[in-house]
């Protein structure tokens, strides 16, 4: 399984910053039993220092969580259902149901996600201003995507795309960016 790149990056900086600060207390010729290492504290991630930094961020953010949200929704509740796949007596009804409940699940976590990171821009966050209640609308519909209730569907996309068109207005155009099983399950909960 492939280790994330940002994890490797912490690992790396933190064993420097170990070997970089016990090198001096080696080097003064200290006995092995007087010898107390001393450890450097390394930052585990850069922080934006100034505004233009933090709404580049807070849009770079918008627009990953609203593409992960908007690719869930489509992948595993809009295109099932286009195809059939939710009504009564369609070959594995019920898996796709959990799978698009789900889904829903994620979306919304994500969604709540793109909303607080937007508010981060200014810009954002005005075009994102006339979407929250529908964000929220969106918290009850897993358990009804569950029981095989297709008017979430339309919720859904309509969300998603009020969503997409409000970070194109503000300069933060969204793509469907279809999440991995694991983030699927990861992120719904979160």
């Amino acid at each position: 399984m492939p280790v994330p790149i940002r994890r490797l990056v912490v690992a790396l900086t933190l064993c420097c910053a170990l070997v970089a600060g016990s090198a001096p207390a080696w080097a003064s010729g200290q006995s092995s039993s007087q010898h107390h290492p001393r450890a450097a504290v390394a930052a585990a991630t850069p922080s934006p220092t100034t505004s233009a930094e933090k709404q580049k961020f807070a849009k770079t953010r918008f627009v990953a969580n609203a593409g992960l949200a908007a690719g869930a929704t489509y992948e595993w509740i809009v295109k099932p259902y286009k195809q059939g796949k939710f009504k009564k007596g369609a070959p594995h009804r019920k898996a796709t149901l959990a799978k698009a409940a789900l889904a829903g699940a994620f979306a919304y976590n994500r969604l709540r996600a793109a909303e607080r990171n937007a508010k981060g821009d200014p810009k954002l966050a005005k075009a994102l201003a006339g979407v929250s209640g529908a964000i929220a609308g969106l918290r009850h519909l897993p358990s009804k995507l569950r029981n095989g209730d297709s008017s979430a569907v339309n919720d859904y996309s309509n969300t998603i795309n009020k969503v997409k068109g409000a970070g194109a207005d503000a300069g933060a155009p969204v793509k469907n960016k279809v999440p991995t099983n694991s983030q699927l399950r990861s992120g719904a909960g979160s």
